[in-house]
C-alpha cells in the first residue's frame, strides 16, 4: 500500500493514480458549482447519454479500418450523443419536471446505448473486447496517452471554471439578482454543464459513466457541509476529489481485484460520513448547538 501511495508500485500503478487525482480534483471543483446550481442530476442522464456515442463511434472507426478503440474519437462520439441528451432534457422540461426530463432521457439513452453495445460485440468488426468497461471504468488500461488526455482535459476545465467562478457563485445563490446585473444566466448555466461534460468525458475511462456522477456530488456534498463560503467549498470538494481517485487508485493497485472507479466512490462516501458528524453544518455541531 504504502508503494503504491508513494507512486513505487511501477509505472503503470503511477500512471492511474495521478490520472484519477487530476479527475477527481476536476470533478469536485466543477460537481461544486453544480450542487450548488441544483442541477446535480442534469450530470447523471449526461453520463447516461454518452453511452450510444461511444458505440456509434466504435463502429465508424471500425468502419474505417481502425481498432475502434481510439480513445479521443470515443470522446467525441460519446460528446455528441451527451450533448443531444442534454438538448432533449431541456426541451422536455418545457412541458414536464425536469426530473421526469431527467428520468426519460436517462433510460432511453441508457437503452439505446445497451442495444448499440451489443450490435458492437456481435458485428466482428474492431477490437469491442473490455469495451463495456466505459460502465464502470477500466483505470488498469490506461496508457501514458489516456493520462495525458485526462490531464489536457482537466487543465482546459479547471480554467474555464477559474475565469467564471464569479458569474456561477453569483447565478447558484440567485439567479434573478444575477439577471438584473446583465449576465446572461442561460448561457453561464450552458457553460456549466458543458464543464461537466467535459468531466464526464475524461472520467469514462477512469471511473465510467455510471459512478462518475458520483464523483460530481459527493465531494460538493462534503465541501457544503464544512463552510457557507463558495471559495471554501470548492476547494474543499476539489481536494476530496482528487484524494479519493488517488487513494481509490492506491488501493486498487494493491488489491487488483477492486475496480479502481467503485473504490474512489467509496472512499468519497467515507468523508463525507465523517463530515456529516463532524462538520461545522454536521450532526454534532447541530446537537451542541440545539443544547
Amino acid at each position: 500500500m504504502w508503494a503504491s501511495l508513494t507512486l513505487q508500485a511501477g509505472y503503470n500503478a503511477a500512471l492511474v493514480s495521478l490520472g484519477a487525482a487530476m479527475l477527481g480534483l476536476t470533478a469536485g471543483a466543477v460537481g461544486a458549482f453544480l450542487y450548488l446550481r441544483r442541477r446535480a442530476l442534469v450530470s447523471d442522464a449526461m453520463a447516461h447519454a454518452t453511452l450510444p456515442g461511444i458505440g456509434l463511434a466504435f463502429l465508424a472507426m471500425a468502419a474505417t479500418g481502425g481498432d475502434g478503440r481510439f480513445l479521443p474519437g470515443l470522446m467525441l462520439g460519446a460528446a455528441l450523443t451527451a450533448g443531444l441528451g442534454l438538448l432533449c432534457v431541456q426541451a422536455i422540461s418545457a412541458r414536464l419536471a425536469e426530473d421526469a426530463a431527467i428520468g426519460i432521457v436517462l433510460s432511453t439513452f441508457y437503452g439505446a446505448g445497451i442495444v448499440i453495445l451489443t450490435v458492437v460485440q456481435s458485428a466482428g468488426v474492431g477490437r469491442p473486447a473490455g469495451l463495456e468497461g466505459v460502465l464502470l471504468g477500466q483505470a488498469s488500461a490506461m496508457l501514458a496517452s489516456d493520462v495525458t488526455v485526462i490531464a489536457l482535459g482537466a487543465a482546459v476545465i479547471l480554467l474555464a471554471l477559474w475565469a467564471l467562478r464569479r458569474p456561477f457563485a453569483m447565478v447558484a445563490f440567485d439567479a434573478g439578482h444575477a439577471t438584473g446585473l446583465g449576465l446572461r444566466v442561460r448561457l453561464l448555466d450552458t457553460a456549466l454543464l458543458a464543464l461537466t461534460l467535459g468531466v464526464v468525458l475524461i472520467g469514462l475511462q477512469v471511473v465510467g459513466l455510471i459512478l462518475i456522477v458520483a464523483l460530481l456530488i459527493i465531494p460538493a456534498a462534503t465541501g457544503r457541509l464544512w463552510s457557507n463560503r463558495v471559495g471554501i467549498v470548492v476547494l474543499i470538494a476539489a481536494c476530496v476529489g482528487a484524494v479519493a481517485g488517488y487513494g481509490g487508485a492506491a488501493i486498487s493497485a494493491t488489491a487488483p481485484n477492486l475496480p479502481t472507479g467503485a473504490v474512489t466512490v467509496l472512499l468519497a462516501f467515507a468523508v463525507f460520513g465523517l463530515s456529516v458528524f463532524i462538520a461545522p453544518r454536521g450532526l454534532l455541531a447541530r446537537w451542541h448547538h440545539g443544547r
